[in-house]
């Protein structure tokens, strides 16, 4: 692949060797990446080079990794945006979604993890930039609250939610071969891994909650047929049913659908 053609990668830190180490882990003949050591680098390298992906870390000196996504959808809302997140600062990295990022990661991550992200990136661009020739996929309802790019939840009689996977998710998602869902009175938390996709090319998907509860029920039909993620994402191919912890709380980091 020639240098014109390769996507091309920013990988944002305030720590040189944290720069090193996720560059390491996703290079490839397939797409160059650079680095940066602050927002204000980024930004400046971004005017120059419209990276297709940044990679970046949420808590940074000057311009805060939150700040520089919001600048890079506001001149770009095409940009592509990952963040990287402590724990402690998970509802940061669900507003984040909000706002418009790609996904976040939590740390401690592993280099496959990172790479499956990366990669699911890229098979979206490549999905949008061939959507124009593809048949309609299913619109969402409007009586639901939904996680950009993730999952969706619908309130239920009874004070019950269901909750199941957006069509975006999984536009860029190869053939699915494993789908590891969670067990009834499991807990789940908003923003933390509810579900988890393994595709044809052995990439690993991590599913978000919308948010937070006890398990009390899981879509039996998935385990025989998880084509329904994609054939019917908002009625039967939903993924569980759970009691919620503090929904009203949670709603607040979720759009409505209209």
């Amino acid at each position: 692949m020639n240098d014109e053609a390769m996507r091309k990668i920013l990988v944002v830190d305030d720590e040189i060797t944290v720069c090193k180490s996720i560059r390491n882990a996703i290079l490839s003949d397939e797409y160059t990446v650079d680095t940066a050591l602050s927002g204000e680098e980024a930004l400046k390298k971004d005017q120059q080079e419209c990276y297709d992906l940044v990679i970046t870390d949420l808590m940074m000196p000057g311009i805060s990794g939150l700040d520089l996504l919001k600048t890079l959808k506001q001149k770009r809302p095409e940009a592509n945006v990952i963040m990287v997140t402590g724990y402690p600062t998970i509802k940061t990295a669900v507003q984040s979604i909000k706002i418009g990022a790609f996904d976040y990661i939590p740390k401690p991550f592993t280099p496959d993890q990172l790479r499956s992200l990366v990669s699911r990136v890229f098979k979206k661009i490549e999905s949008e930039e061939k959507e124009a020739k593809e048949p309609a996929t299913p619109k969402m309802p409007s009586d639901l609250y939904y996680m950009i790019g993730h999952t969706w939840l619908r309130k239920e009689n009874g004070g019950l939610i269901t909750v199941g996977v957006v069509q975006d998710f999984l536009k860029p998602v190869g053939s699915i071969t494993h789908l590891a869902l969670p067990q009834v009175n499991d807990t789940v938390t908003q923003g933390e891994e509810c579900a988890n996709i393994t595709d044809a090319d052995q990439f690993n998907h991590r599913i978000w909650s919308p948010a937070s509860g006890r398990i009390v029920e899981v879509n039996g039909m998935l385990k025989e047929d998880s084509s329904l993620l994609r054939k019917d994402p908002y009625l039967e191919g939903w993924l569980f049913r759970m009691e919620p912890i503090n929904l009203e709380e949670d709603l607040k980091g979720l759009i409505v659908s209209k």
